[in-house]
């Protein structure tokens, strides 16, 4: 894992507009002027960076819940995503002086900064991986291919010539994640797969992350030059893999899988079984990471600690504002220990929400609320959760 937030790097390297802007409690409001050295966001992943792409992705996205109210409620509206307000790459667009980076199937969108190809649900394997092992999908599942596909579509309607998108690209962020949680998080609710059972996917898993990310700088310097020396002075490709997050501190998994009398819970009231398979996880991910560094040298990759960087905040929640005795409690729920109930999921009938969301860390059991995501953002760009520290300083460099 990545070394802890005191190892990390000195807070002289960041600057005041960065830090007033991630302090501020963000509304969606046009930003300032661009003047950092990222100027368009390309993501692609789940529910934990998409922006609406699932409540456009046909019938079973059109009747999702995270269309409607409570979702969104911190924002006064609902936006596609699971949350009550903003995620951890609305935080990173803001920090970098962007507008929010508009989901792919919203054809009206401005994309001046940039795609987000992400959808909540997705996968890193394809349906038909996971489907021969009796893992089933729901209907609106886009794996990561598909949205890799939706890149090269996206270039090749906006790209008039191989000039545009030189411009498009050379300063562009690639978001490559958090993505493999449902991968996993199907076989373990299905009941379908153990712990040792689900490790057999996590080589599949990391494999396919890693061709995205490899895919997505390849597909670029295509475009950009069949040159690798012209892309390097072009800035090359800047790239965020982020780990998956701590799932045995999750109220669904804890409500699923708590035993009493089996020694399974840590100091914190977590699942140590199903928290050491993050780990395992996040390990294999960072020593392909490693393996893809050696192998673009040209290419700043950094490793985003969202594992770390969520454990962080449990350890330090009174201080970041959150109640210490609900920390494992979902804030929209339908009751028991950790309010969460798989068949009354929030905004069901019988469900209600927390009188305070910003002091709750669940959103609704599986997802964080905004107030959470702003503390793990703030981790990540400025107490040493994501690494190597110098690469996080050069995209940040505003």
């Amino acid at each position: 894992m990545m070394p802890a937030a005191d190892a990390a790097c000195n807070g002289n390297l960041w600057s005041p507009v960065l830090v007033s802007l991630l302090l501020l409690l963000p509304a969606l409001v046009e930003p300032a002027a661009a003047a950092c050295s990222v100027d368009a966001i390309y993501s692609f992943g789940d529910s934990i960076a998409d922006t609406g792409n699932l409540l456009r992705e046909g019938p079973v996205g059109f009747f999702a819940s995270i269309g409607s109210y409570p979702y969104g409620q911190t924002l006064r509206k609902a936006t596609g995503r699971c949350s009550d307000g903003l995620l951890i790459i609305d935080y990173f667009a803001m920090a970098l002086n962007l507008s929010l980076v508009s989901p792919y199937l919203d054809k009206g969108a401005d994309y001046s900064s940039g795609v987000n190809f992400a959808v909540a649900g997705a996968t890193a394997l394809d349906r038909g991986v996971l489907l021969q092992s009796g893992v089933m999908m729901p209907p609106a599942s886009v794996p990561l291919s598909s949205q890799l596909d939706w890149f090269k579509s996206h270039l090749n309607d906006t790209c008039a010539t191989q000039e545009d998108c030189t411009k498009k690209l050379a300063g562009a962020l690639f978001l490559v994640g958090e993505i493999g949680g449902n991968d996993y998080n199907y076989g373990f609710f299905q009941g379908s797969r153990s712990i040792e059972a689900m490790k057999a996917y996590v080589p599949q898993v990391i494999k396919s992350i890693m061709d995205v990310a490899k895919a997505s700088h390849a597909y670029c310097s295509i475009i950009l030059t069949t040159s690798l020396q012209e892309v390097i002075e072009l800035g090359g490709t800047q790239i965020i893999i982020p780990g998956n997050f701590p799932i045995g501190c999750s109220p669904s998994y804890l409500s699923l899988f708590s035993m009493s009398g089996t020694g399974d819970l840590d100091d914190r009231g977590c699942l140590k079984s199903y928290n050491a398979f993050a780990e395992h996880h996040n390990e294999q991910l960072q020593a392909a990471i490693d393996g893809l560094r050696k192998a673009n040298t040209d290419v700043n990759i950094v490793y985003a600690d969202y594992y770390g960087a969520f454990m962080h905040l449990l350890d330090h929640a009174s201080v970041l504002g959150f109640d210490e005795g609900a920390l494992l409690q979902a804030c929209c729920g339908a009751g028991g220990g950790h309010n969460f109930n798989m068949n009354l999921m929030c905004g069901a009938p019988g469900t209600s929400v927390c009188a305070s969301p910003a002091r709750r860390v669940s959103w609704d059991g599986i997802h964080l609320t905004q107030q959470a995501y702003r503390a793990i953002a703030l981790s990540l760009l400025m107490e040493g959760f994501a690494q190597p520290a110098d690469a996080v300083e050069e995209i940040w460099s505003c």
